[in-house]
């Protein structure tokens, strides 16, 4: 797979992750700078770090089966591995703009 390949499977990726969301938060899990990484490999597979806004998150085990299941259903992923990861820490510097705006952070 060459990294042109590699980029289109990237960006359908964040386009399915735009609509995964926490149940308690009105923004979607990328716009609140909740991945950490998007790692398409050479056999199709995918790896993903990601976060929670708080560790003790009561959504964590919905989400996770949330986005594992929406990237193994974007064309060109053969399987996805999500990585639960908590450092570095998640702050609210994290999100962007339209997140924070949502959110009447600005």
């Amino acid at each position: 797979m060459n990294q042109e390949e590699k980029t289109k499977i990237e960006e359908h990726i964040v386009d399915v992750l735009k609509t995964v969301y926490d149940p308690e938060i009105p923004v979607n899990i990328w716009d609140l700078g909740m991945i950490y990484k998007i790692d398409v490999k050479d056999d199709n597979t995918v790896d993903i770090d990601m976060t929670f806004t708080a560790p003790s998150c009561p959504a964590a085990d919905f989400i996770l089966e949330d986005v594992r299941t929406k990237v193994d259903s974007v064309e060109g992923v053969k399987s996805a591995n999500v990585n639960l990861v908590f450092e570095p820490a998640w702050d609210q510097s994290m999100m962007s703009e339209e997140a924070r705006t949502e959110l009447g952070l600005d």
